[in-house]
């Protein structure tokens, strides 16, 4: 059977601070090879290197996510280019990401909060066009405002994490140069526009993700902690709608995300 992966998992994230070595390892064990690790915020970004290092197949990305916009500062974009620049030669950085701009959550989707959002989400992608890096999407409610800047800069591409878009919007961000990841959304039945999308896209332009901790798949407690080790039944549910085997969802699923992320054909041979 071809490596399983999991291109999006905040494994930095509070609720794996009592026993992260132990979810790392059921991971390993439920044959998870390749695990990419996105920072949300500025203190995250030594944090997220650190832990990509902790394992053979372990990457990671850095950015300021939308919904920390409200808590960063101006200089907090001035130390995440220093940081690339200072990390650019590490192999195990592989993207700029979690970025992108998030209009559900009403305290932030207007306004004054909007434009900032707006603002660091551009800063972020000529960041990302300045180092040859490509990004990893936060795309909330957001499709085309996220796709208005990106044809407004050379072709960067990554992925649209967790995509709920229409497949018009879905296609443009194939067009692009993206993968859409898809991870416990589409396995609720009553998810009939996601499964739409997981069933007709191309598979090739997929890419699997849990986002643990959260996202949980439909056989999990509902607001139970997502975990890396999910992975597995998400491409075999995947396989499952699709009418297909599981390796062939894993084998095109790992093409699609080492052509939208090229620094990780060195880490996920």
């Amino acid at each position: 059977m071809s490596a399983l992966l999991d291109t999006h998992c905040h494994l930095d994230a509070a609720e794996f601070d009592s026993d992260r070595t132990e979810v790392i390892a059921r991971a390993q064990a439920a044959g998870v090879s390749g695990v990419l690790i996105p920072a949300v915020e500025i203190k995250a970004l030594g944090h997220v290197r650190s832990l990509a290092w902790q394992f053979e197949q372990g990457a990671y990305a850095v950015g300021i996510h939308p919904m920390f916009v409200r808590y960063a500062t101006d200089s907090d974009l001035q130390a995440l280019r220093d940081f690339v620049q200072a990390h650019l030669d590490d192999p195990r950085l592989v993207a700029i990401g979690e970025i992108g701009l998030d209009f559900f959550v009403p305290e932030i989707s207007h306004g004054s909060q909007r434009a900032r959002q707006i603002e660091f989400y551009r800063a972020q992608l000529e960041l990302a066009h300045c180092c040859g890096l490509p990004v990893l999407l936060h795309v909330r409610r957001s499709q085309d405002e996220l796709l208005k800047w990106l044809r407004r800069m050379p072709p960067i591409g990554g992925i649209a994490h967790a995509f709920n878009g229409s497949f018009q919007q879905a296609e443009q961000f194939i067009g692009l140069g993206f993968a859409l990841g898809v991870g416990g959304a589409f396995t609720f039945t009553r998810a009939k526009q996601i499964r739409r999308l997981v069933t007709t896209l191309p598979l090739s332009d997929l890419v699997l993700e849990t986002d643990a901790p959260d996202m949980a798949p439909a056989w999990l407690a509902r607001d139970a902690r997502n975990a890396p080790e999910q992975v597995a039944a998400i491409a075999a549910s995947l396989a499952q709608l699709r009418g297909v085997e599981l390796d062939v969802v894993l084998a095109q699923t790992k093409q699609a995300a080492l052509r939208v992320i090229p620094r990780l054909q060195t880490i996920w041979t």
